[in-house]
């Protein structure tokens, strides 16, 4: 059960991942509190311009920030097909999504779906698989799904010379309106996902699909040093509290430990470490194998696939494997900006008072013992709780992830979230990017956030400012 909470008279709320209960007075805010700025603690960064995702925290030291420019350049640049004389990055595909980490996370940010009914989706990725049961428990263990039996986990919508692509993605929109009490109207738009093209034949008729913009990569070191027990304190899977919300921790796969552990990255909680997260990431997005993920994405169907040329065995050096993880965990947390302003206080004052901190939770502190020294002992802001919550049929994928239901998504974090235009040049939001903005995604909330929807749809103009405030200075 999550650790009590004062108990505050209650009103409407503004959250990107959570709901909350029935609502009063907004409880005043008159000045920010100690240190509230400081969303990565001392590894905060401090330029907020288009590069503010992208800068090494700020409490590396020199030499330490040469090896996160080491692991910068391999998540930077390009892999190519093998055989190749640049050896180190050789082994692209066959089968792939981008040809390097930072085509998807652009700028080390949030990656967007493609335009309506365009067919290249460069940072939106598709996920597949097919309804499993009883006699499917092993793979479920260690997968968390049963991939489709010829495609995968995943499709891959590009191919080295002589392989065929697995098919191509479009996605187009329709429109449904929202009017709030005041006759604000907020037009939603509801996509649905087309294959076509496919290179190996038809996809299984029962084929689940969940396609997934790539997140930003800032603070990641920082959520792998909250200690587990601190994310367990807020877990409450049964609502012993009756406040509506049942949070709960995913359980997934350690494929280094081999067995079960708590699962923390990925928008369904799917995975449990950042070295295996870019594992993962190196295998079903450019097809790279290592010593942690030492097969292909190619099935047994794929035939081509299978006997294309590879770039050794592991094509992802032990090396290049800890670079890029050293980079991952030490890219810096913007610092928020307006933490004084008036108005900025008056919308953290509504998003607490509906209690959308028991989902966001504000703050963390790192563990002593975390990986690196520079991630201990920290003081974090990231708004989330990294546990799963029902989001609602209208967010629904309705596919499982190991202990995930089809309705589930971890609460993602907020910090940085205010800088996404600035950074990549769009505001969409979601596990999918359908939300055009921040409002629309709070529109989309449904679930345990019903109650709460429902009372933003009577917020006016003022405080939707104020709520929008505070959410885009974090």
């Amino acid at each position: 059960m999550r650790a009590p909470l004062p108990r505050l008279p209650a009103l409407p709320c503004i959250l990107l991942a959570c709901a909350l209960t029935a609502c009063d007075q907004a409880p005043r805010f008159t000045q920010a509190e100690p240190g509230e700025a400081l969303s990565g603690g001392s590894a905060t960064v401090f330029k907020t311009d288009h590069n503010a995702y992208s800068l090494p925290a700020a409490n590396l030291s020199p030499s330490r920030r040469l090896d996160f420019s080491v692991g910068n350049s391999f998540f930077r640049n390009p892999w190519v097909t093998a055989p190749a004389t640049t050896t180190a990055r050789d082994g692209l595909g066959p089968l792939f999504n981008t040809n390097a980490c930072q085509n998807c996370h652009i700028k080390d940010g949030r990656g967007h779906p493609p335009e309506a009914d365009a067919l290249s989706a460069t940072s939106l990725l598709v996920r597949l698989s097919l309804p499993a049961g009883a006699e499917h428990a092993e793979t479920l263990k260690r997968l968390g799904v049963l991939p489709e039996p010829t495609y995968g986990g995943q499709l891959q919508d590009m191919a080295n010379p002589g392989v065929a692509a697995e098919g191509k993605v479009r996605v187009s929109y329709s429109p449904q309106t929202v009017k709030f009490a005041d006759g604000h109207e907020v037009e939603l738009r509801r996509p649905s996902l087309q294959i076509s093209q496919l290179g190996y034949g038809p996809l299984h008729p029962d084929t689940q699909f969940s396609p997934r913009i790539a997140p930003p990569m800032i603070g990641l070191g920082l959520l792998e040093a909250i200690p587990e027990a601190a994310l367990l304190a807020n877990a409450d899977p049964e609502d012993a509290d009756g406040d509506g919300i049942s949070g709960r921790p995913n359980r997934v796969w350690d494929d280094a430990l081999q067995r079960t552990v708590l699962g923390r990255f990925g928008w369904k909680a799917g995975q449990p470490n950042l070295n295996q997260q870019n594992a993962h990431a190196f295998a079903g997005d450019m097809g790279l194998t290592s010593a942690l993920v030492p097969a292909d994405d190619c099935s047994e169907r794929q035939a081509d696939c299978r006997a294309a040329p590879d770039g050794g065995a592991p094509e992802v050096s032990d090396s290049i494997l800890a670079s890029v993880l050293f980079y991952s965990r030490n890219l810096g947390v913007p610092a928020r900006r307006r933490v004084e302003d008036a108005q900025v206080l008056a919308g953290k004052g509504l998003f607490f008072q509906a209690g959308c901190q028991r989902c966001h939770t504000p703050k963390f502190t790192t563990a002593a013992d975390a990986a690196e020294p520079e991630l201990a002992n920290q003081t974090i802001r990231p708004y989330s709780d990294l546990l799963l919550h029902d989001m609602g049929s209208g967010l629904a994928d309705e596919r499982n992830e190991f202990l995930a239901s089809g309705r589930e998504w971890r609460t993602p974090p907020l910090w940085g979230i205010g800088l996404t235009e600035t950074v990549n040049g769009h505001t969409q939001f979601l596990h999918d990017g359908r939300a055009r903005n921040l409002l629309e995604a709070i529109l989309w909330h449904g679930g345990e956030a019903e109650a709460a929807r429902q009372q933003v749809l009577t917020f006016d103009a003022e405080q939707r400012t104020a709520l929008l405030a505070f959410l885009n200075s974090l």
